[in-house]
């Protein structure tokens, strides 16, 4: 990979990670529309950085939001972003257990490249978890947009929802720890 690319990753990143915040602020400053160009470049970043289908339907997806709210100068489209990315990642991974190996399995294997066929079972249940945590995550979020406060839907999609995450990544990482003990010793 190189720099230019891992500078835009980190753009991105850095972008998805802080967007709910952001709009938070500006719906306070701006008209909806004028940040609706935040998020045209979030997408327009999001298209440069990665040719993968999925990942262009996701920057499509986004512009499309942007494109409604610059035209009816509304918050709502600007507020279903992190909707939209959590149905992307719910297909990426559900289209994973479809079409095997599965997105855990992938990373997995970067560590361990003669994965088990215990490990390929593991990995794809973890999957399936996340597939869940795609869902309750992208349905609070879809709740907050549609009938929070914007503190609450900053709150949540800002905030919160990246704490769940982490929790699910520590809880993953313990059970896992605990299933290898368990495969070695057992």
């Amino acid at each position: 990979m190189s720099a230019s690319t891992r500078v835009r990753a980190v753009a991105v990143g850095l972008l998805t990670l802080s967007y709910p915040v952001l709009v938070y602020l500006g719906l306070g400053r701006f008209e909806p529309r004028w940040l609706a160009l935040l998020l045209a470049g979030l997408a327009l970043l999001r298209a440069i950085a990665t040719r993968q289908p999925t990942w262009l339907a996701a920057a499509a997806g986004a512009l499309l939001l942007a494109l409604v709210t610059a035209v009816g100068n509304h918050a709502l489209p600007l507020k279903l972003y992190p909707v939209l990315v959590n149905a992307v990642l719910l297909v990426v991974f559900c289209t994973s257990l479809i079409y095997p190996p599965s997105v855990i399995e992938r990373l997995a294997r970067l560590q361990e490249p003669d994965l088990p066929p215990e490990g390929v079972i593991y990995t794809r249940k973890v999957t399936q978890v996340w597939c869940g945590f795609f869902v309750l995550n992208g349905s609070i979020a879809l709740v907050t947009a549609l009938w929070a406060s914007d503190a609450v839907w900053a709150l949540y999609n800002g905030l919160i929802a990246y704490g769940l995450m982490g929790m699910l990544f520590a809880a993953e990482w313990l059970v896992r720890r605990r299933v290898r003990a368990g495969v070695i010793h057992g």
